[in-house]
């Protein structure tokens, strides 16, 4: 019988608390998604993230934060990942927080399922009961009579959709550096998204309060991507995987603390089903030595 290879608690406590930043920018994007444009909100994630890494990182490392090889992949690996965070901000907007959180974190099954159509990866039963079950946790929280059910679960769902491709392009580019895969997303937010926010949001004030959220959004953002890394280089994704599910459990208690919502029983069902899965399938392969090695989930 093959041993678990040993968890570094310091990894674990690493992505529990980046997943704890990525619930704080939820929070703070439906609070402010109530007075503010969608497109402003993820440039304010994007672009404060890739200030930041340029002033830390960029006197250190320098061209070597940008130079790559493969700089159409990259290109298209951000812009995949910033019409994730506009799809799955807009859902922010509209639905509970935990129900949102919990239908992009169906991503791990269509990336399941893309690693075998794309990456010729093999579907064993397992996997498939994995997609399964994902299913079927979607259909408990997006349910005939729920009040879920609205064309706004389409923003989660396509943002799970597009995060599973930014998964999947993040495995083909498995030999770059980790903080090329931090900086690319960070740019192409920054730079596409300069050019509709003139257009679409011209105040020329801002309460001090949100002007500190925004910033906070993209600090948040930033704190949360860099914890992830130093936990990559503690642990394997593998090892690392099933702890972020615990964001589910912060995106619940922020909902019903912050804005007093709740699950109901088959909503709740529906995540305990959809992480349950997935936490059962990684230790599964990872006792079986198969799972590839990719970037765990990170709503954010």
């Amino acid at each position: 019988m093959r041993r678990h290879a040993h968890v570094p608690l310091s990894a674990a406590l690493l992505v529990v608390t980046a997943s704890a930043c990525f619930t704080v920018i939820d929070v703070s994007v439906k609070f402010l998604s109530e007075r503010y444009p969608v497109p402003l909100l993820v440039w304010a994630r994007w672009s404060v993230q890739a200030l930041l890494l340029l002033a830390l990182f960029g006197p250190r490392l320098r061209w070597k934060l940008v130079r790559t090889g493969r700089l159409k992949l990259q290109l298209t690996r951000g812009a995949v990942l910033i019409g994730s965070s506009v799809c799955f901000f807009s859902a922010l907007k509209y639905l509970p927080l935990a129900e949102a959180t919990a239908l992009s974190y169906t991503s791990p099954v269509l990336v399941t399922l893309m690693a075998g159509w794309f990456l010729s990866e093999r579907l064993t039963a397992p996997r498939w009961a994995f997609v399964a079950a994902g299913m079927v946790g979607m259909l408990l929280i997006v349910r005939p009579g729920s009040a879920i059910l609205t064309p706004s679960a389409l923003f989660a769902l396509s943002s799970a959709t597009l995060y599973a491709v930014f998964q999947i392009l993040t495995r083909k580019l498995a030999g770059e550096d980790l903080m090329l895969l931090l900086m690319y997303p960070a740019l192409v937010g920054a730079v596409v998204l300069s050019l509709p926010v003139p257009f679409i949001e011209d105040r020329s004030w801002y309460p001090i309060r949100d002007v500190v959220l925004f910033i906070g959004i993209g600090f948040m953002g930033f704190l949360g991507h860099l914890l992830f890394v130093r936990a990559f280089q503690r642990a394997s994704a593998s090892a690392i995987a099933p702890f972020t599910y615990v964001q589910l459990v912060w995106s619940m208690l922020a909902g019903w603390l912050v804005f007093g919502s709740f699950p109901d029983t088959l909503a709740l069902c529906g995540i305990v089903v959809i992480a349950g899965s997935g936490v059962v399938l990684t230790w599964y392969e990872r006792w079986r030595a198969s799972l590839p090695q990719s970037e765990p989930v990170a709503v954010d």
